[in-house]
């Protein structure tokens, strides 16, 4: 994640006391040991989805604490994904949810909007819809921060967050103007 951003998030009062019951918590803080996408840890990954989560759904007038609350949470599986284990069924894409949503239920009571916006952030690989707009969003940040971190890994600097952001954000008011209209 760059320094900038880091900072930025680091000063985001409101941001930082929503997460704050979440990153304490011992079981969250072993998503560091895990690597999600190239270099970054799932909790980096989380910590960033559920910042944009954040924003955006604050910038839409929804509900951006569940929104944040679940951007922390949506990748609460606690396994390397890439070492083939019998003891998992099914593949990571498909299942990961449930575990992620199985394991934060264990540690938070969470909201009928969190519980959705946990299991269905792979959709349309969830195949079930997603019953509240702030799922969407989380859908939606979370594959755009995925291809971001691949991309910065891959090409380090080369691409311009700005950039990348435009585009997200362009798709993600054509899905809703769609959705509405």
């Amino acid at each position: 994640m760059r320094e900038k951003l880091k900072i930025k998030i680091n000063k985001d009062v409101e941001f930082n006391k929503i997460i704050k019951e979440i990153i304490e918590k011992s079981k969250v803080q072993n998503m560091r040991d895990y690597r999600q996408h190239f270099n970054i840890s799932c909790y980096e990954h989380c910590y960033l989805v559920s910042y944009y989560c954040y924003i955006i759904c604050k910038k839409l007038n929804l509900d951006y604490m569940s929104a944040t609350r679940a951007g922390m949470l949506h990748d609460l599986f606690l396994y390397d994904w890439r070492k083939n284990d019998k003891s998992r069924k099914g593949i990571h894409a498909f299942t990961h949810g449930k575990t992620a949503y199985k394991n934060a239920c264990e540690i938070f009571d969470l909201n009928d909007k969190e519980k959705d916006m946990i299991l269905k952030h792979m959709w349309p690989v969830t195949i079930i819809l997603p019953k509240y707009k702030e799922t969407f969003i989380l859908t939606f940040v979370d594959k755009y921060c995925a291809v971001y971190e691949m991309i910065e890994s891959l090409f380090g600097e080369k691409i311009t967050f700005k950039k990348c952001m435009k585009y997200a954000y362009l798709l993600l008011c054509i899905i809703i103007f769609k959705k509405t209209y």
